[in-house]
């Protein structure tokens, strides 16, 4: 479980393929005696399991192994050696829930459409999966690139985001450009209200 709240931006140092897996180095300023094997940590958006770790050159790795299930909802394909990615460690029992639930399961990818930069901060535009579009609230929550983020508007399958300079400072959100993928995980609470909504006589 984690809260949107990006705690790193990680690099990516290598991605093998292995059969219908692919498996992930991933660089990052966590002390490697502190990242257990078995642990989860959302690496832009998806929980993802560690399945070795250590410290190099001066930098702390992890490794983890993105299954067919995750490369087909998220951007996962696109990651090679360089790539930055917002990483998240789980909870603990008594952190601060800052953004919202986030699960770590992504529902799909989202494309940006729009970028409008103005006062060091940036409002982007999204077109959402239309599966995905009814569970997007104006003023609900969603989950980017494992950013917890507020809508601020909806029309649509289209929706948008307001970033200020903290969150550009700390995450990858300003490097992302038009066209480019995102992955999204729509509001928990949002997705059993329709479910619950689905099953009403």
């Amino acid at each position: 479980m984690f809260t949107g709240l990006v705690s790193d931006v990680g690099e990516v140092a290598s991605v093998e393929p292995r059969g219908e897996l692919i498996r992930v180095r991933i660089l990052c300023r966590y002390p490697a005696e502190t990242i257990a094997l078995g642990a989860s940590i959302a690496c832009g958006g998806p929980c993802l399991t560690v399945v070795d770790s250590g410290a190099s050159d001066g930098r702390s790795w992890f490794e983890v192994d993105v299954a067919a299930e995750t490369l087909a909802r998220t951007n996962a394909l696109e990651w090679k050696p360089g790539r930055r990615i917002n990483l998240e460690r789980s909870l603990k029992i008594g952190d601060e829930l800052g953004g919202h639930i986030v699960t770590g399961h992504v529902d799909g990818l989202a494309v940006i459409v729009a970028i409008d930069d103005f006062d060091e901060m940036r409002r982007i535009q999204f077109r959402a999966p239309k599966a995905l579009a009814r569970f997007i609230a104006e003023k609900g929550s969603v989950s980017l690139d494992g950013t917890s983020l507020t809508v601020n508007s909806v029309e649509g399958d289209l929706f948008s985001v307001l970033l200020i300079p903290h969150t550009l400072k700390v995450t990858t959100w300003g490097e992302r450009r038009v066209g480019d993928e995102v992955n999204l995980e729509v509001d928990l609470m949002a997705r059993y209200a329709a479910r619950l909504a689905e099953t009403q006589p």
